[in-house]
C-alpha cells in the first residue's frame, strides 16, 4: 500500500502504542449508545460473513465487540489514523467520499492516499473530511435489523453530513481496542 504522508496525529498512536494495542487494530464506534441493546454501533463494511462486500461500502452496525472480539468488517488499523487515513486491513481498502456533498455516500477503494480518503479522526470525537472540515461521517436515525429483521444485530445508514452540534449523537465516534 503506497501512501502519501501527512501531518501526523501522534496523540492516539502513542496512546495505542502504550497501551498494547494488537498492531493498532481497533473498532470506530459512536460514543452514543442510541437505540443499541447489543453494544454501540461500529463502521461496519456492508455484508455478513462471507457474503461482506467491499463494492457496497460502509453502514453503521452493532459492534461484534461484545462477543468478546472484533470482527474482521469492523477492524481500522490505528496506526494509519496518523497518516489520515481509515484502513481496513483485513480488506485492504481505505474510506473513501464518493463525492464531498451533503448525504455522499462512504465507499471503500484501494488505498491511494487522494484527497477524498484523508480524513480527520483524533480518536475521539468527530471525523471529517480533510479537504471539507465542515462535513462529518454521520450515522442515520433510522435503524433496521439485520438478516432482513431476522437477526438482532441492528443497522443505521452512513452519510457524509453538516456537522451540527444537533446531531453529535450521531456524529461522535471513538477507536477501542476491546
Amino acid at each position: 500500500m503506497t501512501k502519501t504522508r501527512f501531518i501526523p496525529l501522534l496523540a492516539l498512536s502513542a496512546v495505542l502504542l502504550t497501551t498494547g494495542a494488537q498492531a493498532g487494530q481497533v473498532e470506530i464506534s459512536l460514543v452514543d449508545n442510541l437505540d443499541g441493546y447489543l453494544d454501540s454501533y461500529c463502521l461496519d463494511i456492508k455484508g455478513a460473513g462471507k457474503d461482506v462486500d467491499i463494492s457496497q461500502g460502509l453502514q453503521v452496525h452493532t459492534c461484534y465487540s461484545y462477543t468478546g472480539a472484533l470482527a474482521k468488517e469492523q477492524i481500522f488499523d490505528a496506526l494509519e489514523f496518523e497518516y489520515q487515513m481509515l484502513y481496513l486491513p483485513k480488506f485492504d481498502v481505505c474510506v473513501e467520499l464518493s463525492e464531498l456533498s451533503v448525504g455522499a455516500d462512504v465507499a471503500l477503494a484501494t488505498c491511494n492516499s487522494t484527497a477524498e480518503q484523508k480524513f480527520t479522526f483524533s480518536g475521539s470525537g468527530t471525523i471529517t473530511a480533510t479537504v471539507e472540515p465542515t462535513l462529518c461521517l454521520t450515522a442515520s436515525l433510522d435503524t433496521k435489523l439485520g438478516g432482513n429483521g431476522a437477526s438482532k444485530q441492528q443497522i443505521k445508514g452512513l452519510t457524509l453530513e453538516s456537522c451540527a452540534a444537533d446531531l453529535a449523537r450521531f456524529q461522535t465516534w471513538q477507536a477501542n481496542n476491546k
